[in-house]
């Protein structure tokens, strides 16, 4: 078992949320179960968040502000705290993500992070991250937290048709996320398009891309490989995707044909099946 004592409160965000929530949780004269019996939770999870062994949560970081009257301490903390989960490579973008007053993406294999629901994500990180897979959903259900502001960044989003048909997790999974797209509908700052098979050859095939627009500091481009990344403030760059990205708005189906062909897809592909006894069944 770790030793409290040799945590580094500077090693990591982590190691420094767990030692301030050790300094004080002891400053208010609790222990770690009485704490615990306070937030709802064991005494071991509130020992394995000091020890840097277990992240946490925001709604754990807001009970404990309550129960220790910490006046937000940790609800600020744990925003720093999910982040360091994402990828080293991941960490820049999401943190120009974050600032960013407008965002613009093509995505040609999965739903944007911003717009997953949480149990498409957890599918999507199982591949890859099984061995921390709370954490990892946690940090994309984080990044989302900037579509809640006050103020919003400005996001627009295509999504190529054959991410639709792709089933992610299970039929259920699929219909949820389908139908969190068309919340976005109503919503002012978010607009979602549709590139449909009909397209043919585009703009975006060489793959997904994003580009990030900012009130007082250059244009970004970002593209994905695997295990890295591809961050870009070259002008030159910034010209050509933002004349691409355009192209594809152009070629895209409209916001209100998008939405049609969401709920097409969402009833013929993932809607209500007939069972072996030929009844319907979900």
């Amino acid at each position: 078992m770790v030793n409290i004592r040799d945590l580094d409160p500077s090693a990591s965000p982590l190691d420094y949320y767990g030692s301030e929530l050790r300094r004080l949780r002891e400053a208010a004269g609790l222990k770690q179960g009485e704490l615990g019996a306070i937030i709802f939770c064991t005494g071991s999870l509130i020992g394995q968040i000091e020890t840097a062994r277990k992240v946490p949560t925001r709604e754990f970081s807001e009970r404990v502000d309550a129960a220790l009257g910490t006046g937000g301490t940790f609800s600020r903390l744990v925003g720093l705290v999910l982040r360091s989960q994402l990828p080293h490579w991941f960490q820049p973008y999401a943190e120009m993500e974050a600032k960013a007053a407008y965002i613009s993406t093509y995505q040609a294999q999965v739903v944007y992070g911003l717009l997953q629901t949480e149990e498409y994500a957890r599918a999507l990180l199982a591949v890859d991250y099984a061995d921390r897979l709370d954490e990892m959903v946690a940090a994309r259900m984080e990044r989302q937290r900037i579509l809640a502001r006050e103020t919003p960044p400005a996001l627009w989003v295509v999504l190529d048709e054959a991410l639709l048909h792709r089933e992610v997790g299970s039929r259920k999974v699929m219909r949820d996320q389908l139908a969190q797209l068309l919340t976005f509908v109503d919503r002012q700052w978010i607009h979602v398009q549709v590139l449909p098979f009909s397209a043919g050859q585009h703009s975006g095939m060489v793959g997904s891309f994003t580009l990030l627009r900012f009130e007082d500091d250059p244009d970004i481009f970002y593209a994905e490989g695997y295990d890295s990344a591809h961050m870009t403030a070259n002008p030159q760059v910034i010209r050509e995707r933002s004349v691409g990205y355009a192209r594809l708005q152009a070629t895209a189906l409209s916001p209100e044909e998008s939405a049609a062909l969401i709920a097409r897809v969402m009833e013929e592909r993932y809607g209500h099946q007939p069972g072996p006894d030929g009844r319907r069944v979900a």
